[in-house]
């Protein structure tokens, strides 16, 4: 069964990596949701404004730096999703220890080349 996912941080612009996840991830038909500050469409997926609330989210990858992570704690733990994908430049101790604690897997990785290596 494939892994719901919430792309928080996701772009309309083709340029960035959270637009090419979330691209990716709805290329391989994997439920892919997607958040982000403006809105917009990648790949028929529309990227909704914070804080949509989805059930059964498997895995949130961030593509949100640490210093604009905080707003989003609550949010992601309230959705309690079974992982947490911290992509390049979105490593977080303090948020990874709160998911931890609480028993979501934390994962520093690129989930771009989890997906292009089978291993997402």
């Amino acid at each position: 069964m494939l892994k719901s996912t919430l792309v928080l941080g996701a772009s309309p612009n083709p340029e960035r990596f959270s637009y090419l996840a979330t691209r990716k991830l709805s290329l391989k038909n994997y439920p892919v949701f997607a958040v982000g500050l403006r809105e917009g469409e990648i790949n028929g997926v529309k990227i909704q404004l914070p804080f949509p609330v989805f059930f059964d989210i498997h895995t949130v990858t961030l593509y949100v730096g640490q210093k604009n992570q905080p707003v989003y704690y609550d949010y992601i733990l309230y959705m309690r999703p079974k992982r947490v994908i911290f992509n390049p430049g979105a490593e977080n101790d303090e948020f990874e220890h709160m998911l931890e604690e609480r028993g979501i897997e934390t994962v520093r990785g690129c989930t771009l080349v989890m997906l292009s290596i089978g291993e997402y």
